[in-house]
């Protein structure tokens, strides 16, 4: 058996970091300190975020940076976080000081034991990956309406256990298809037996002009 010997000091691959406001989900407006991991699992074609160009940063640099926010909420993202080598030593420290703790994650993997909230966002265009491995309990399911994903909703409903449900319009171009959206999740509420409600989110931290 190898043992694995973590880093008194880890260096993680960091994009940004940043306080901001949540802009999505059920937390829309909370006040959030964004740690941005670099590199992902999977490689959307309309992803918003370029997880490849990142920088290391020392675990100790990190919380010497969050020590100058005040925000006390902390937003793990990506990227994808749950293949963040180190994470654990990562987030175990986080919540030494006391920060609440949120992770965005596509849910390939489950979410860490340390998070507090859980926002997972499956991508319908990997379908075949979530027949086989998928978070099993979120406190959120956002996911982006990047093309006739009613079968592939219907299929989280079953797979994964949350409070809240959204449908995400999906940005390409500086175009986001609202009215299909909104059209989905109108087919989704309106079936007789629906086990849940689905809701619409957007970013709204691009139209507040905020990162």
């Amino acid at each position: 058996m190898t043992i694995q010997i973590t880093p008194n000091n880890p260096q993680y691959r960091i994009v940004e970091i940043f306080e901001s406001l949540q802009g999505e989900g059920w937390n829309t407006g909370m006040p959030a300190v964004f740690i941005r991991l670099g590199k992902c699992n999977l490689a959307c074609s309309w992803c918003d975020t370029d997880y490849l160009k990142f920088g290391m940063m020392s675990l100790s640099d990190i919380l010497g940076r969050l020590k100058t926010y005040t925000a006390r909420n902390i937003i793990i993202t990506g990227g994808e976080p749950t293949i963040q080598p180190h994470l654990d030593t990562l987030l175990n420290a986080l919540k030494t000081e006391g920060y609440f703790l949120c992770i965005e994650t596509n849910g390939l993997n489950p979410a860490p034991p340390q998070i507090d909230y859980v926002a997972t966002s499956p991508k319908a265009c990997y379908v075949a990956k979530y027949e086989f491995s998928c978070i099993e309990k979120a406190d959120e399911v956002r996911i982006v309406a990047d093309g006739d994903v009613i079968a592939f909703c219907q299929e989280m409903e079953r797979k994964i256990r949350a409070q809240h449900y959204y449908l995400s319009p999906c940005e390409q171009d500086g175009v986001m298809n609202i009215y299909d959206t909104i059209r989905q999740i109108g087919v989704l509420n309106s079936r007789p037996d629906a086990p849940v409600h689905w809701q619409l989110s957007v970013q709204t931290h691009k139209w507040a002009g905020i990162e």
